[in-house]
């Protein structure tokens, strides 16, 4: 089914085209650059050389209004130092796993732990943290960004020489990203990207808690103290994690003492158990904000997505325009293999092994309504 214009007032179609710039230094004194994506129909994006990270995405509303969605920062060094993640990259292993090991074929491997007791999203250096190198950039019918990174043996812990590439695409009506990888050794791997949406605009002031949230999910992963999956596999029916209809992200995220899950994790971070077991591009989530009427559907080749509400947006970080980030201001939706699964034989996969190639892809398709 084709994607409806993004607005009556886009423009008429340019050619997409694609741009490097430089964006500051780490405080190291790395140079920071930026790719510009413009699709020639009213959408832009920026992506960062420090993380592969998605800095800003601008999108009109159902008047033509354009606005950045994505939380960021001003200056490129700060992603090197800042928490949260904003728009970045994550690897080698998104989310947690339990007490910062694993075993593969019989050799236990030690990760830093850098979340209580547990490793978070490839460690405290993670790919997060690194500057990519931007082997393409494009236009046409759609502007692109190639970036690769090597991630030597040992690094973090973790076994094998893996060579990345994360790809943006910028087409008429969305933002694709593929990551692949291969490795020498076997490993374990499982990219994404952790950008922080909120369709209202990033600088009006307005949380998440009012955006409409859809997730193609039956079940989700219950954790513990720590956030470790518990291994059960709970049905979403009649709980606050019930999104299969549609709800607002904030309608129950209070509900803290009937819903012990919302009390653990002070509100949305979970995995939530797509309805088949991944692989192929599908519809995974569609969140729209009544407001704008902008909408943005989610696809992905993962078995989950992790949906997380910016519990820990604490007021301690300033983003873009001087703009003091609380709790809620932005909504997480993280496609990725379930977490803890390098410990967990019963969830899907996510071992990589030489010969093979690894390959994750995420689309968000965007319209108005």
């Amino acid at each position: 089914m084709t994607t409806p214009p993004i607005s009556p007032a886009t423009p008429v179609s340019q050619p997409a085209t694609a741009s490097l710039h430089p964006f500051g230094a780490t405080p190291s004194g790395e140079a920071v650059g930026a790719v510009e994506l413009d699709n020639g129909r009213g959408i832009r994006a920026r992506i960062l050389t420090l993380g592969a990270t998605l800095q800003s995405l601008s999108l009109p509303d159902r008047e033509g209004r354009v606005a950045d969605v994505v939380l960021g920062f001003d200056e490129g060094g700060r992603y090197a130092t800042e928490g949260h993640y904003l728009g970045s990259t994550i690897g080698r292993y998104a989310n947690r796993i339990a007490g910062g090991r694993f075993t593969l074929d019989g050799v236990e491997h030690h990760l830093p732990v850098n979340d209580g007791a547990h490793h978070l999203h490839g460690g405290p250096d993670g790919f997060h943290r690194r500057i990519w190198t931007v082997e393409e950039i494009g236009g046409g019918e759609a502007a692109f960004v190639r970036l690769s990174l090597v991630s030597v043996d040992g690094d973090a812990g973790y076994p094998g020489t893996l060579r990345a590439e994360a790809t943006y695409a910028l087409s008429a009506d969305g933002l694709g990203i593929t990551y692949r990888a291969t490795t020498d050794r076997p490993t374990v791997v499982g990219m994404t990207n952790h950008a922080y949406f909120n369709l209202a605009g990033t600088d009006g002031g307005e949380t998440v808690l009012g955006h409409r949230l859809t997730i193609a999910a039956d079940a989700y992963l219950p954790v513990a103290p720590g956030a470790i999956p518990t291994g059960e596999r709970r049905a979403v029916a009649g709980s606050a994690f019930d999104f299969r209809e549609g709800a607002l992200v904030g309608s129950r995220i209070r509900e803290a003492g009937v819903e012990e899950q919302l009390l653990l994790g002070r509100g949305y971070d979970h995995n939530f158990i797509l309805r088949d077991a991944g692989g192929s591009l599908r519809h995974i989530a569609t969140v729209e904000h009544p407001g704008s009427g902008r909408v943005l559907e989610l696809h992905g080749t993962a078995p989950g997505v992790q949906v997380y509400s910016g519990n820990f947006l604490d007021g301690t970080i300033i983003g873009k325009g001087g703009r003091v980030y609380r709790q809620s201001d932005g909504l997480c939706l993280e496609p990725q293999p379930f977490p803890d699964t390098p410990n967990r034989p019963d969830f899907p996969s996510a071992r990589l092994d030489p010969g093979e190639v690894y390959e994750h892809r995420i689309l968000w398709r965007f319209r108005t309504t």
